[in-house]
């Protein structure tokens, strides 16, 4: 089954593989947001056991996936090889620091609401903090899509598409975490869903401006990368991992941690 995927990408256009393969990663938040037509309560250890797994899949990613072939496709040795990476890991994290502090958002507790202040509705600010998440991934998926149509070898069509299923498989959780607390404040099951799967809706668009810019700008790839993995890796310290941790359910949150790591390692190492 893996292999016809591989094939399947490999006859097509890698910046429409990007493409598609978000279509995906969009597909499991839907998949996730659909839960609300079945459950109307979300159990708190559940939800936060599934965000540990989360915050565990993307750290994986952004070492197996982006940093670590990031500076293996680096030129130069020592600091000089390394110097791509920390700039854009550092550019990443920034720019998510950046929307963060402008762009309006609440977190899944609807207590905490960060960015500028707006009249917007709580439902639309909750949407807005998981598109927040998603960001960087569709980003992460787009620019090895792109290192893939420039033709570097470094670049695997195989990493992309394993990257692609890793991020999909944490979206899954993140769909039930935007639905399941509208449809709890009393919005209906069919606008939950709907404001559910439309926070991944900027995966396919982040992925085809991260793989035409590294297509167009090719020795970007190795920033670009390490810009995704920063990006991520802002996102799981700042937001993911803190929201874990509001109702006592650490050692869950630890576990589901530790288990998305290992998910997402096996994926990559051996498939990609």
């Amino acid at each position: 089954m893996f292999q016809e995927i591989i094939t399947f990408f490999q006859n097509t256009d890698p910046v429409l593989g990007a493409l598609y393969a978000t279509l995906f990663t969009w597909g499991m938040t839907a998949f996730g947001a659909s839960f609300v037509f079945l459950f109307k309560t979300m159990n708190r250890v559940f939800l936060d056991g599934m965000l540990g797994f989360t915050g565990g899949v993307m750290v994986a990613a952004s070492f197996w996936s982006l940093l670590a072939p990031g500076i293996e496709m680096s030129e130069g040795e020592g600091f000089i090889k390394v110097i791509p990476a920390a700039v854009g890991f550092a550019l990443g994290a920034l720019f998510i620091f950046g929307l963060d502090k402008t762009l309006p958002h609440l977190h899944i507790n609807f207590k905490e609401a960060e960015g500028i202040k707006t009249p917007w509705h709580k439902s639309t600010l909750l949407t807005l903090a998981i598109t927040l998440h998603n960001i960087p991934e569709g980003l992460a998926v787009g620019v090895l899509f792109g290192g893939v149509a420039a033709g570097l070898p470094e670049a695997s069509l195989t990493g992309a598409v394993v990257l692609a299923i890793g991020i999909g498989i944490q979206n899954f959780p993140e769909g039930i975490a935007v639905s399941m607390p509208l449809r709890r404040q009393g919005m209906s099951r069919r606008k939950s869903f709907m404001y559910g799967q439309a926070s991944a809706a900027v995966e396919p668009i982040a992925a085809v401006i991260g793989a035409l810019a590294v297509t167009f700008f090719t020795p970007i790839l190795p920033y670009a990368l390490a810009f995704a993995a920063g990006a991520m890796i802002f996102v799981v310290i700042e937001e993911v991992i803190p929201e874990t941790q509001l109702d006592k359910n650490t050692d869950i949150a630890t576990l589901g941690f530790i288990g998305g790591f290992i998910v997402m390692m096996i994926l990559d190492v051996a498939l990609g």
